[in-house]
Order: C-alpha cells, then sequence, then structure tokens
C-alpha cells in the first residue's frame, strides 16, 4: 500500500512525505521537478527502508490526473492514502492579474484535486479501506 503525495517536491508536500517515510509508509512522490523529485524519494527511501516512487506531472494540465492514475495502475501500485496537496495563490487585483496563471491555479486548486479524488475513490470502496487528505491554506477560508 503507498501514500501518494502530489506536491511532493518542497513546502508542505516534501515535509508530509517525511511524516509518512518516518511512520513507515511506501511512497508515491507526484511534482513537476524530476530531479528534485527523485532526489528526494531516494532520500527517503535510504533513510527510512521505505519504497518511493516518483511521478512527473503537472497538475496545471488539464490530463495530469488521469495520466496519474493511469500510470500508478500501469505499475500495479495500491494507494491507500491520497494526499491532495498541490497547490497554489495569486497576488493582486483579480481583473489585472494574467488569466492563464489564474487558470492554472483553478486546474490544480480545484479541478486536479477534484479529480485525482473521484478517480481514487472508488478503489477506496470498492476495498473498503483508505483515505483522503485534501491540504489547503488559510487563504482558502477567506
Amino acid at each position: 500500500m503507498y501514500t501518494l503525495i502530489t506536491g511532493a517536491s518542497s513546502g508542505i508536500g516534501l515535509e508530509l512525505a517525511k511524516v509518512f517515510a518516518q511512520n513507515k509508509h511506501d511512497l508515491i512522490l507526484v511534482a513537476r521537478r524530476e530531479e528534485k523529485l527523485r532526489e528526494i524519494a531516494n532520500d527517503l527511501a535510504s533513510t527510512h527502508g521505505i519504497k518511493a516512487e516518483v511521478i512527473v506531472k503537472d497538475l496545471s494540465l488539464e490530463t495530469a490526473p488521469q495520466e496519474i492514475y493511469n500510470e500508478v495502475k500501469f505499475r500495479n501500485l495500491e494507494v491507500d492514502i491520497l494526499v491532495n496537496n498541490a497547490g497554489f495563490g495569486g497576488q493582486g487585483a483579480f481583473h489585472e492579474r494574467e488569466w492563464q496563471k489564474d487558470r492554472n491555479m483553478i486546474q490544480v486548486n480545484i479541478v486536479a484535486l477534484t479529480a485525482l479524488t473521484r478517480l481514487f475513490l472508488p478503489d477506496f470502496v470498492g476495498r473498503g479501506s483508505g483515505k483522503i487528505l485534501n491540504v489547503s491554506s488559510t487563504a482558502s477560508l477567506m
């Protein structure tokens, strides 16, 4: 059983990966930066005696959630915990910000999170086990 963590190459995602690894969870780490992700995976695996898989994906791309799910299935990995951690915020007046950046933010923060949940949840229900942790900042409460 694996814990899949999005946004695992830095910040809260990296810290969660460390905590799960310390507690002997095998990991699937997802982020955009391949070199950094592989470095983290190798470090956590050797330090904690766990398996650490890497899936390099940009969650701002519409196809990424399905590609992640397909890759997990192709590798014959079973996810027990899904940690939807990837996300980012915008700054400045909404009407002055670049639309593509806001669109990417919506795709990562809302669409990808929802799609990943929708993709993995049937496996959890079918097995009768599984957990989902959706991480957000306090800005999400405003």
